[in-house]
């Protein structure tokens, strides 16, 4: 699987993000023949290169006509499922394109299909989102990974008169992300690149391990003063049998509750999306007995998890931190024995091989139901699966 790692040196923005890929192997004319087919754009391409810092990359600039008019989200949708374009391509800018509307409703305070793209422009806000998904497919990557994502502070002016930096849609699209505050007065990341990375990443953190392929550098407009204003991204072939996830670690310690409600809150934070949740014993201050009740779920579910350990726990607080984990591949199958199908988690293992783990509650219902031993159903299970797999 080729996988690739975006490091936001400078920060990232559209232009950048598609400079990248450019850099790295995209080819030009490719992307000027897939881009023809989203109707009614007036613009024209501008591609560069440019030395920053001693670094050869790449400028890629959407030069729009002087009357290109304010589009809403409704209307760039039905354009691009209108559009010739691939149906991954199609679906891929969607996605984006959806996530970055409804930063800029939630921030105006207006529903995303009535949300018109002015401050990022609805031309090359548009093309540079498309080129990204045109990209992404056509370089074949599987899974991206970035960097965390450096935020300059600051003001800046709009059409609404000045905003602070972060501007307050790039802001509410890294929620949930590993973020940096860095010292420049300037515009590091923008709602455009901020929408693309997370609606594409998988990981914000650590480089993942890989084989490096393919190195490509995005010039971004501005210069800054102490970094290099560039988007390095690099291809390569990632691990075959795990993959990498940035994850949310979740806990609180606890010490007056009725140890009975515990069954119900962790039945509330599995429905709600938690991964995995956890309680431990522990001493607290004046040697009081507690317990650790400890969550491990995706970044983005961080605030509807702790509103259920507010609301149904006695706690007064929560501690979260990012984590990274690598996991192995697991796939779902369901494997017949003489007593009926059982579902199994089919897991490979780094070598190559594979080993299943039948469902518990599989195993239950036929061992109530036949009278039989669970651990002997469990065995015969596994022994049908060796067999079949030979």
């Amino acid at each position: 699987m080729r996988i690739a790692y975006g490091d936001l040196i400078g920060g990232v923005s559209g232009d950048m993000f598609v400079g990248a890929l450019l850099d790295a192997g995209l080819p030009l004319d490719k992307l000027k023949s897939e881009l023809k087919k989203l109707p009614g754009l007036n613009y024209r391409l501008e591609v560069t290169k440019k030395t920053v810092h001693a670094i050869r990359a790449t400028r890629f600039g959407v030069i729009c006509g002087k009357k290109e008019p304010e589009r809403s989200w409704k209307e760039i949708r039905e354009m691009i499922r209108q559009s010739g374009l691939d149906s991954a391509v199609k679906e891929i800018g969607l996605k984006i394109f959806a996530r970055l509307a409804e930063a800029e409703g939630k921030i105006h305070g207006v529903a995303p299909d009535k949300v018109h793209f002015h401050e990022v422009g609805a031309t090359d806000s548009t093309v540079d989102i498309m080129a990204a998904a045109i990209g992404c497919l056509e370089l074949k990557i599987g899974s991206l990974h970035f960097s965390r994502i450096p935020l300059g502070r600051g003001v800046t002016r709009s059409r609404h008169g000045p905003i602070p930096l972060p501007g307050p849609a790039t802001l509410e699209l890294v929620k949930g992300l590993s973020v940096e505050w860095i010292d420049l007065a300037a515009e590091t990341v923008t709602p455009t690149g901020a929408a693309i990375i997370a609606t594409l990443g998988s990981h914000f953190g650590e480089a993942p391990s890989m084989t490096v392929e393919k190195i490509g550098y995005g010039a971004g407009q501005k210069e800054f003063p102490d970094r290099p204003n560039l988007f390095r991204l690099v291809l390569g072939a990632g691990e075959a049998s795990s993959k990498q996830e940035q994850m949310l670690v979740m806990e609180t310690n606890i010490d007056d509750m009725n140890p009975e409600f515990y069954d119900y809150v962790l039945d509330r934070l599995f429905a709600a999306g938690a991964r995995d949740v956890f309680l431990s014993s522990i001493q607290m201050k004046k040697n009081r007995p507690g317990t650790l009740l400890r969550i491990i779920a995706e970044p983005s579910q961080r605030e509807k998890l702790a509103n259920i350990l507010f609301r149904e726990t006695s706690t007064i607080g929560v501690r979260y931190y990012p984590v990274a984990r690598m996991i192995l591949k697991r796939a779902t199958k369901t494997i017949k024995t003489r007593f009926g199908p059982v579902k199994v988690k089919v897991i490979a293992e780094p070598d190559g091989t594979k080993r299943a783990t039948p469902e518990y509650e599989d195993l239950r219902r036929i061992a109530q139901a036949k009278k039989i031993p669970l651990k002997a159903l469990y065995d015969e299970v596994v022994r049908s699966f060796k067999t079949n797999s030979r």
